[in-house]
């Protein structure tokens, strides 16, 4: 099993970026999947949830109006497009399903 996280970077605050995890090693399409960010200095906290059909999405009310999660089972593929990025949505990105971990991907939103 292996969850590959890409898409981070730095970006001014009120930017966007787009977070890609792909996945392999099990049905993807089975499997609800998750984001998750980690601060500096922070515990590892839950951003937003997709269902495995991907018509049942929850947010973290931190990110909600501003991030958006979404998937795409024939490339199994799980998404976070995050929009008006803040200073305090610098973290590491991790994407999370069937119990696994990705790597994580870093995202720096400073001026």
């Amino acid at each position: 099993v292996q969850l590959v996280e890409s898409g981070g970077g730095l970006v001014q605050p009120g930017g966007s970026l787009r977070l890609s995890c792909a996945a392999s090693g099990f049905t993807f399409s089975s499997y609800a999947m998750r984001w998750y960010r980690q601060a500096p200095g922070k515990e590892r906290e839950w951003v937003a949830y997709i269902n495995s059909a991907g018509g049942r999405t929850n947010y973290a009310d931190s990110v909600k109006g501003r991030f958006t999660i979404s998937r795409d089972n024939a490339k199994s593929t799980v998404y976070l497009q995050m929009n008006s990025l803040k200073p305090e949505d610098t973290a590491v990105y991790y994407c999370n399903g069937n119990g696994y971990w990705g790597q994580g991907t870093q995202v720096t939103v400073s001026s």
